[in-house]
């Protein structure tokens, strides 16, 4: 499991691309606050917004997730732990006044970087 990347994934790196080619800057892989044991994909400090792009395997993807066979249960605890966690950054997130937004790596980059650049600028007009 050591080889799996926590920063810089594929998916990860094409929505950074996209969004600094759209003149948007953030911050990579850090914690959104300091009070909170999460390191977050990419994080806008200015707007509190913390952005995951969340692995399919790893985090659970109703979509594509398929149970390995081989010690099954220790897969199902350890993915379900990884759900709550998820849920419970959120959580922790929006009660420390940020949003947290998720995306499936799977998803389009295009796409996520919209749904991003959407909601960065709605953030900054709710601000002014």
């Amino acid at each position: 499991m050591q080889a799996n990347r926590s920063r810089d994934t594929g998916p990860e790196l094409a929505v950074r691309q996209l969004l600094h080619m759209r003149g948007m800057r953030y911050r990579v892989d850090m914690r959104p606050d300091s009070s909170i044991r999460r390191k977050a994909d990419i994080v806008f400090t200015r707007i509190k917004m913390a952005v995951f792009i969340d692995g399919c395997f790893w985090h659970g993807c109703p979509t594509h997730f398929t149970a390995p066979k081989a010690h099954a249960e220790y897969w199902q605890e350890k993915i379900g732990k990884n759900r709550r966690r998820d849920a419970d950054a959120n959580e922790r997130l929006a009660d420390a006044g940020w949003t947290a937004l998720r995306f499936w790596e799977h998803e389009d980059p295009g796409d996520v970087a919209d749904a991003i650049e959407t909601e960065v600028k709605r953030a900054r007009l709710s601000r002014s």
